[in-house]
C-alpha cells in the first residue's frame, strides 16, 4: 500500500512539472509526448509559416514556459508538407509602422536568443524548405533532421539583403568558415544531401514521420 502511494505521488509530481500551454495559440500547435515528455512545437501559419510578430511572440512564450517547467526537450517542426518556414514576413518590413517594426525586430532577436541559448535540448524536424529565417530557426536547434528534396540556407543575398551579423555568426558556428563565406556571398540554398555534407543538418529523413522519429531519438 505504501509503495503504491509513493508511486502515485511521484506520478502526480511529474504531471505537475509538465508545462501548461495556452490553448489560445493562433500560429502554433503544442503537444507533449507522454512517453518521454518531449514537447513538439508545430509552426502553423499558412501558407508558408512566415515569421511575423504574432508567430514570433508565441514561439517566445512557449520557450519561456519550457524553461520555467525545466522541460527535457523540444522538437520544432511545421504543419506544412512543403515549407518549414519561409523566413521573415516581408509585410512586417514593407512601409512598417515604426513602433510595430521595433517590436517585430525585438521579438525576432528574443526568439533567437532563447532558442539558441536554451537550457533544454532542442531538435528541428525540417519537413519543408527552410530559407533565410527558416534556416536560422533550424540552426538554433542542437540537432537537425531534414526531409529529402527540400532546400535550406541563408539566401538573403539573392534578395539584395545583407544577412544580420547574428544570422552570420550562427551559421559560422554550424558549418565551416569557407562554406559560410561561399553560402552568404552567393545566397546559396543547400539541397538536403548537400546540407548534410557540410554539417548544416545532422540526418536525412524520408518524410515528416521519419524526421520526428529521428528527432525524438536524439533525446
Amino acid at each position: 500500500m505504501m509503495a503504491s502511494t509513493r508511486s502515485l505521488l511521484r506520478t502526480k509530481s511529474l504531471i505537475s512539472n509538465l508545462p501548461r500551454f495556452s490553448s489560445n495559440y493562433k500560429c502554433l500547435d503544442v503537444s507533449v509526448n507522454n512517453d518521454n515528455n518531449i514537447t513538439t512545437v508545430t509552426l502553423k501559419r499558412p501558407p508558408v509559416n512566415s515569421l511575423n510578430l504574432d508567430l514570433l511572440s508565441e514561439i517566445s512564450d512557449v520557450l519561456t514556459d519550457l524553461k520555467k517547467s525545466k522541460s527535457p526537450g523540444m522538437i520544432l517542426t511545421s504543419s506544412s508538407d512543403k515549407v518549414f518556414t519561409a523566413g521573415l514576413d516581408i509585410m512586417e518590413m514593407h512601409k512598417p509602422d515604426p513602433e510595430r517594426f521595433k517590436q517585430f525586430w525585438y521579438a525576432l532577436q528574443d526568439v533567437w536568443m532563447k532558442l539558441y541559448g536554451s537550457p533544454f535540448p532542442t531538435a528541428a524536424a525540417i519537413n519543408g524548405h527552410a530559407p533565410a529565417g527558416g534556416c536560422l530557426l533550424a540552426m538554433c536547434c542542437e540537432y537537425r533532421v531534414m526531409v529529402q528534396n527540400f532546400n535550406i540556407g541563408l539566401n538573403e543575398t539573392q534578395l539584395g539583403i545583407v544577412a544580420p551579423i547574428w544570422f552570420i555568426k550562427t551559421m559560422l558556428n554550424t558549418i565551416s568558415i569557407r562554406d559560410t563565406e561561399l553560402a552568404l556571398t552567393t545566397g546559396r540554398l543547400f539541397k538536403t544531401d548537400e546540407a548534410l555534407a557540410v554539417g548544416l543538418i545532422d540526418e536525412m529523413a524520408t518524410d515528416k514521420a521519419d524526421a520526428l522519429k529521428k528527432a525524438n531519438a536524439f533525446f
